[in-house]
């Protein structure tokens, strides 16, 4: 079974330094029929003005995933890290018994688009961590790559849930599939032109609910960019 979330269905806050869209429920935007998938809570295509951003501001007993399009992001946080967030690169941040941060555009001139995704972590009290790394994914088009996962394996980031993130690039023409093991969901989000999932098309800004099936199937009718969330 696969359920499509249209782009334009989103809920949606243009805060003027700040364009948003919800694929769930976040904020002052509320649909009970979105409140998320699975582990999945929030996942908000974010477009950051010059100079613009998030100033210090808490969260707690959330895996808080940064994945960034375009542009730069600078992040700060009561843990210590400082960094620069830029296309390839994945930031986790582990928010457990509480943590401050700060995310801001890194440019005066130029707007910086992200992704960011929160997920459930399996248990609560876990003490506040951080990870980024480069995943070069503009260099290895045509694949599949984890870059985020409970066991952290295949030198992807470490999660605190039962969920296995990868991400893609394709050139037009390019195909891939992901198999699901039994009792295992999959979310797909694109973050970048257009696919076929299964033989329905999904465009920039376009999700997708899958239960009790036993493949994917992406093809590019584009060149694109996407995520795949394999959830218990």
């Amino acid at each position: 079974m696969i359920t499509i979330r249209k782009a334009q269905e989103r809920g949606h806050a243009n805060h003027g330094w700040l364009d948003s869209y919800h694929t769930f429920s976040f904020a002052n935007y509320y649909d009970r029929n979105h409140m998320g998938f699975r582990a999945l809570r929030v996942i908000n295509e974010d477009q950051v003005s010059p100079g613009a951003g998030f100033g210090t501001h808490g969260h707690r007993d959330m895996e808080i995933i940064t994945y960034v399009l375009e542009g730069a992001l600078e992040h700060k946080d009561s843990i210590g890290n400082g960094s620069i967030i830029e296309p390839g690169d994945v930031q986790r941040m582990s928010a457990g018994t509480g943590i401050f941060h700060s995310e801001f555009n890194h440019s005066k001139t130029e707007p910086v688009h992200l992704l960011q995704i929160w997920i459930l972590p399996e248990t609560t009290g876990n003490s506040p961590s951080y990870e980024q790394q480069n995943f070069g994914l503009a260099k290895t088009p045509g694949k599949l790559q984890l870059v985020a996962a409970r066991d952290g394996r295949e030198g992807a980031l470490t999660v605190h849930q039962d969920v296995n993130l990868y991400a893609a690039v394709l050139e037009e023409g390019d195909r891939i599939s992901h198999a699901l093991q039994p009792q295992r969901h999959s979310w797909i989000q694109v973050a970048r032109g257009s696919i076929t999932l299964n033989s329905l098309p999904l465009s920039q800004g376009d999700g997708a609910a899958i239960s009790e099936e036993t493949n994917i199937e992406i093809s590019a009718t584009t060149d694109a960019e996407f995520l795949l969330f394999d959830l218990a």
